[in-house]
This record gives C-alpha cells, structure tokens and sequence, in this order.
C-alpha cells in the first residue's frame, strides 16, 4: 500500500505596516472616536470607512426610491 500524504496549505496573510502624518488635531479627533482605551488607529479608521461605505450604500437606495417615486407621479412642486 502505498504511503498518503496530507498536503496542508496555509494561507499566510502579511500584514504591511506603513506610517502616515497626521496634524495633532486629526489625532486628537481620532482619539476621540475611541470605542474604548486600547482600541487601534487602524480600527478607528475602518469604522470611519465602514460608515461611509453604508452611507453610500443608504443614498443609492434613497435616490432609486426618489427616481420610482418621480416616474409614478408621487412629487410635490413648489
């Protein structure tokens, strides 16, 4: 019989790290947007991206309800 062998494969997932300036002002806006102490930049960043992302996503939804609410004639002229 011949010998199996496992072949495992692992993913290996680098994380780059770079540094960025910011004005003390931006850090202290940032420190601000702490959920708690230890939480990350990095973190806090992606929060703020997160949100924007579903903004976006919110306002498409809106704007196609609005277009559907033009074309069956529910709007209001001044």
């Amino acid at each position: 019989m011949p010998d199996k062998f496992m072949t495992i494969v692992a993913n290996i997932v680098t994380m780059v790290t770079t540094t960025i300036q910011v004005s003390q002002d931006l850090v202290q806006v940032l420190k601000g947007r702490k959920l708690y102490d230890k939480e990350s930049y990095e973190e806090v960043i992606w929060d703020l991206v997160e949100d924007t992302m579903s903004l976006s996503e919110e306002t498409m939804t809106l704007l196609k309800q609005a277009e559907k609410d033009i074309k069956e004639g529910r709007v209001f002229t001044h």
